[in-house]
């Protein structure tokens, strides 16, 4: 695995700094990768408490508060010089859920933030706006079409912050791939989970495909350089984030069974028969597969991160296998903290209903 380094920011960074998210997987890790960096004051606002060590970090300011009030978000904007946000309703959330929160509340969060005075905003969104593209890589520039609600409003909430966009008020818009690391479940904790408990794990198709992620830690170093980077007319721009070294999913994933020791491997499975099941499986509510993930699985994925390395000087860091065996050892060393749970956040498995079964039975 490449050594962990320091990336050094542009300039210092601006205080204070609001991240929406917080308590999420990102939120944290850029928390944690703020304060490692300078940062005096760092605000999270976020409907779930904020529960990690650095809760009690005096520069640390948490608010239990939804994105879509607007007078909690007015108060604790004030005086800020920076906001990231990063909140949103992931897909296994209901259409109104995600709709109100990531378009809504984007809509909220950068209004507010203009008002405030604000001069950098960084709007997380995400390559679910490139939909199921038919060719690779994808460049900033291709066409958008979200699949679902989640890329819709992905799509949609772009637009948004763009518009407010002023030379006062400098917007960048980061698209990133799938990203992991430490403190992140969800989709993730499926492979883990199979990975730790000594079985084969299938793979939609065969695997020969490539398919691009991202560490957590490469994703904040390019929200630092959208924060401190002097020259704004790059700032004020929309980038892909993704790994530059990345295999085939067979490969990459296979680095996982291997780290987990017990000799199984990745076992493809037919696409055409399994993308159905998944899909009525996904309306039956009996698996936590939604569609972008099953039908993105089989094919290559991935982005052009040429335009972020030119205009800002970002280099990522770790591979996927990397990002991978980072998020693993994360996983085996705190299983005892979320064993049991389940819910529709980065932060906790995702139940894993007859999947369960399928990986007992087959796996």
């Amino acid at each position: 695995m490449e050594r962990e380094r320091e990336t050094a920011l542009a300039s210092p960074l601006p205080d204070p700094i609001l991240v929406t998210g917080g308590s999420g997987f990102l939120g944290i890790n850029l928390i944690r990768h703020l304060l490692a960096h300078g940062a005096r004051e760092v605000r999270s606002l976020d409907l779930v408490p904020f529960d990690y060590p650095e809760r009690g970090d005096a520069r640390v300011r948490t608010v239990v508060g939804d994105v879509r009030d607007r007078e909690a978000v007015r108060a604790l904007m004030a005086g800020c010089r920076a906001v990231v946000h990063c909140a949103a309703a992931l897909p296994l959330c209901d259409e109104a859920e995600i709709r109100s929160t990531d378009v809504d509340g984007a809509r909220i969060v950068a209004e507010e933030a203009k008002a405030a005075g604000v001069r950098r905003f960084v709007y997380i969104s995400s390559t679910a706006v490139y939909g199921i593209p038919d060719h690779h890589p994808i460049a900033e520039t291709d066409r958008l079409e979200g699949v679902g609600p989640y890329g819709e409003s992905k799509i949609a909430a772009e637009g948004i912050v763009r518009g407010l966009d002023a030379p006062d008020f400098a917007v960048s818009v980061l698209r990133p791939k799938t990203f992991v690391g430490p403190e992140r479940l969800g989709v993730f904790a499926l492979l883990y989970d199979w990975a730790h408990t000594g079985h084969d794990f299938p793979m939609i198709g065969n695997g020969r495909n490539r398919y691009q992620l991202l560490d957590v830690e490469d994703l904040c170093d390019a929200i630092g350089l959208c924060l401190t980077h002097p020259a704004l007319d790059r700032v004020r721009d929309t980038y892909n984030v993704g790994a530059r070294h990345f295999a085939t999913m067979r490969e990459d994933w296979q680095a996982v069974l291997d780290a987990a020791g017990h000799r199984r491997r990745v076992r493809g499975t037919p696409a055409w028969l399994v993308i159905p099941a998944l899909r009525a499986l996904e309306a039956l509510r009996l698996s936590p597969l939604y569609r972008w993930v099953y039908e993105t699985a089989p094919q290559d994925s991935y982005v052009s991160v040429e335009k972020l390395r030119a205009a800002l000087g970002w280099e990522p860091r770790f591979s996927n296998r990397d990002a991978l065996l980072r998020n693993y050892a994360w996983y085996v060393a705190n299983i005892d903290r979320f064993r049991g749970r389940s819910g529709t956040t980065h932060r906790v498995p995702w139940k894993q209903g007859i999947l369960t079964l399928i990986k007992h039975l087959f796996f």
